[in-house]
């Protein structure tokens, strides 16, 4: 398996992305590097990843554009753009990482694939407790869990549901991976699809479509999701139509991508 280099999708809540950050600190099997990818972040995020940087046992390195509204999509681009390793692994901010997430990916990655993982979410009355607490040892057990049957690590009995398909839905940029080729191959996300929503879908339709499948996992690649309030959906029928003619046309690439970012 090659070195993986681990994307991280950021906007303006530090206090979130300290405890993910701490989370792939503890990594069985560490990333060969973790890129940020920040959406405009305001200093306070950029001084945390200078204070966590001098310690962190891989190259932390933090790609930030001008907040100019939410385009995810285009600072996924730029960061995966840069990242040196031949498999990508995303995930979001967000998020705090199983120990065993990174290895978990590694092991579940194939040729001809793109992963999709799952989370189970940490309520809302608890995600300041957890953020203050630095608190990154959650599991199954965990009182203050969400879908928790997402949080269940059974690595042994993780090949019982495992899903191949040619199906592009319920597909999260929080917890995917795929193989630089195959993205640069799609010309990475639709930096059209700015604002909340469907940008990972559409992706994953394009990969579809030029011969890349899905593989769904459970009982692996476990992490945990802080509640925040939902995004603005204002621009949601936009990508949904978005959406819908990348499926109904079958594009494998997009015009505004990767290569222009």
């Amino acid at each position: 398996m090659p070195g993986i280099s681990l994307i991280v999708a950021t906007y303006n809540w530090p206090a979130a992305l300290e405890v993910c950050l701490l989370s792939i600190q503890k990594q069985v099997k560490l990333p060969a590097e973790v890129i940020i990818a920040d959406d405009g972040s305001n200093s306070d995020t950029s001084l945390l990843i200078d204070k966590l940087r001098a310690d962190f046992p891989v190259p932390l390195i933090h790609i930030w554009q001008e907040d100019l509204g939410f385009r995810k999509s285009l600072i996924l681009n730029k960061a995966i753009k840069s990242a040196t390793s031949k498999y990508i692994v995303q995930i979001d901010g967000d998020v705090i990482l199983n120990k065993h997430f990174i290895a978990d990916h590694a092991s579940v990655a194939e040729k001809g694939y793109f992963i999709r993982g799952t989370r189970a979410h940490i309520q809302q009355d608890a995600v300041a407790r957890v953020c203050a607490q630095k608190n990154i040892h959650i599991g199954y057990f965990s009182p203050f869990l969400i879908h928790r049957f997402n949080a269940l690590r059974l690595p042994q009995l993780a090949f019982m549901l495992e899903k191949k398909s040619k199906e592009s839905s319920s597909v999260r940029g929080s917890n995917l991976a795929f193989w630089k080729a195959d993205f640069i191959r799609v010309n990475g996300y639709d930096n059209e699809l700015t604002g909340w929503g469907h940008e990972d879908e559409e992706l994953a339709s394009r990969f579809i479509h030029v011969g890349v499948w899905k593989k769904a996992v459970k009982f692996k690649c476990v992490q945990y999701h802080l509640y925040h309030a939902p995004s603005s959906y204002a621009h949601k029928p936009v990508h949904v139509e978005a959406l819908s003619h990348t499926r109904q046309k079958k594009l494998q690439a997009c015009l505004n991508g990767l290569a222009q970012s």
